[in-house]
């Protein structure tokens, strides 16, 4: 048994990442603004199933991200994309035009939404054993 089968994992090595794993996940954060916009544009257009839909496309790419990348870190990296493009779209611009009302639905969009990453990214994937052999009792 290997020290990085069992503990912590504050307690286990830091591994450098390999280039794509890097590339992967900047292609996800891109991706989660993406999403992030789109969702920014259409839950104001069909409330209240617009927000679902945004909402659901959200949780689906951070799940994702994470079944795709093996990993925590593929849910955090379009859930800080999303983070960043919602950031940037709620700011009101010098001609005074804006992307976000100031109605529930868009409050249920950013709140949700973070909701939605933490969960995403704190239940996105178990640290269980993938192989059929380590199983307890095989």
């Amino acid at each position: 048994m290997s020290a990085n089968n069992g503990g912590s994992l504050l307690a286990q090595p830091l591994q450098r990442p390999s280039g794509l794993r890097v590339l992967a996940y900047l292609g996800l954060f891109v991706l989660g603004a993406v999403v992030g916009a789109a969702g920014a544009l259409v839950q104001g257009g069909w409330f209240p199933g617009g927000l679902l839909l945004a909402l659901a496309g959200a949780g689906g790419l951070f799940l994702g991200g994470a079944r795709a990348a093996g990993g925590r870190g593929g849910a955090v990296a379009p859930a800080a994309g999303w983070m960043v493009a919602v950031i940037l779209l709620t700011a009101s611009r010098p001609e005074g035009d804006f992307l976000f009302g100031a109605g529930v639905g868009s409050y249920l969009f950013l709140l949700g939404g973070m909701a939605v990453a933490v969960i995403c990214a704190t239940l996105g994937l178990g640290r269980q054993p993938s192989s059929p052999d380590v199983r307890l009792g095989k």
